[in-house]
């Protein structure tokens, strides 16, 4: 994985919005992600002498400096020309923070895909303008779906390489809009892009008057970013206990959904005892408040036998029980699902075996056939 940053603490108190590019094998995604940071200016100028000198030992791009190779970093991407791994990169505008998951299109690292989506607010699905909708747009487009994401931009890229031509535009966007329907509760919007120029980008393209939308930036900066799981019961999957000496007890780990303050009690789950939290601690200090999303140390007004894989929980909304349940999979190994057979299930932070029963039939198999992918 390859992490990324521009930016500096000022940027740390902005609304952040973490989306991911995704889409089939070269339809841009990378080309994308590099052309807008040097729209807003947020490439240095060693970033920039780098690129220029790479883009003449690997890019596509003829004599223009080839941006995908601000994202494909390593050396194996450059080689074949295609995003293998997740690069994340973090950047800033004055209106907003962002940190983008570049993700592979090859459909052999679809799990690395999945992986960038898992932590998403917003997906920009690339298709290439000549190509229109394929196998791998819809898979990612699930994928999207089955995780959470409910805000898509479908980026119609190389609009240069059809004339700019509305009709292709327009007939790719109705496509997927109607394959969109079955995925649930989505928002979608369609964007032409010629990526490598820079059209509809950060600013308005000239070659195509006939589009009255936002650019990518401009809805990027729109859209509004939920409170995530703020608004739901107290969970707290505890990743490590930290003893560091005899004074000092302390659960660390993620909140995944709700609020929690000092003062209030706690349940862990799957027993009766409950305790009040004392601090909230963080590497900056004590926190009078901490929400979903916030990696936290928790310590407690009583000693309580707590180990990793516990969850704490709010008293009033206690988490079900359940010993069995259905549920959607992407599966992703090369050997198929077998039911009746023993498998390892990590919930939270807790590993734990199980068994799976039976594989519905609500699904066709020709559906199947399209989302299980061999890794």
């Amino acid at each position: 994985m390859t992490v990324q940053r521009s930016g500096d603490a000022e940027n740390s108190d902005k609304d952040l919005l973490r989306f991911l590019t995704c889409g089939s094998v070269d339809d841009g995604k990378s080309t994308l992600i590099g052309r807008l940071l040097y729209d807003c200016a947020l490439i240095l100028d060693d970033q920039m002498a780098t690129l220029e000198r790479e883009s003449r030992r690997f890019g596509t791009a003829g004599e223009d400096i080839d941006f995908s190779l601000l994202m494909d970093g390593l050396e194996d991407e450059r080689q074949q020309r295609i995003t293998i791994d997740v690069a994340y990169r973090f950047f800033a505008t004055p209106a907003r923070a962002f940190i983008v998951a570049d993700t592979p299109g090859h459909e052999q690292y679809t799990r690395n895909m999945a992986t960038g989506a898992s932590t998403s607010d917003l997906a920009v699905i690339l298709v290439d303008a000549r190509k229109g909708i394929l196998s791998q747009t819809k898979r990612h487009a699930f994928i999207c779906s089955l995780l959470g994401i409910r805000q898509i931009v479908l980026a119609v890229n190389k609009m240069d390489l059809v004339g700019f031509e509305e009709s292709s535009f327009e007939g790719i966007a109705t496509q997927f809009s109607a394959f969109a329907i079955g995925l649930g509760d989505l928002s979608v919007r369609a964007i032409p892009l010629a990526a490598r120029f820079g059209d509809n980008l950060a600013a308005p393209s000239s070659r195509m008057l006939w589009y009255h939308g936002p650019t990518l930036l401009e809805h990027l900066h729109s859209v509004e970013v939920g409170n995530g799981g703020s608004g739901r019961p107290f969970r707290f999957p505890v990743q490590w206990v930290n003893r560091p000496d005899a004074e000092f007890r302390g659960y660390c780990g993620m909140i995944v959904s709700g609020t929690i303050a000092p003062g209030e009690r706690v349940l862990i789950s799957g027993s009766e005892r409950s305790a009040r939290i004392k601090e909230i601690v963080t590497s900056d200090g004590t926190l009078d408040m901490a929400q979903a999303g916030d990696a936290v140390t928790l310590t407690l007004e009583s000693e309580i036998d707590i180990a990793r894989g516990d969850l704490l929980a709010d008293p009033c909304a206690p988490p079900e029980f359940v010993d069995q349940f259905a549920a959607h999979v992407i599966w992703l190994s090369e050997q198929p699902l077998v039911p009746g057979r023993s498998y390892l299930l990590k919930i939270g932070t807790r590993i734990v075996p199980a068994t799976v029963t039976a594989l519905s039939t609500a699904s066709t198999s020709t559906r199947w056939r399209i989302w299980r992918t061999g890794r």
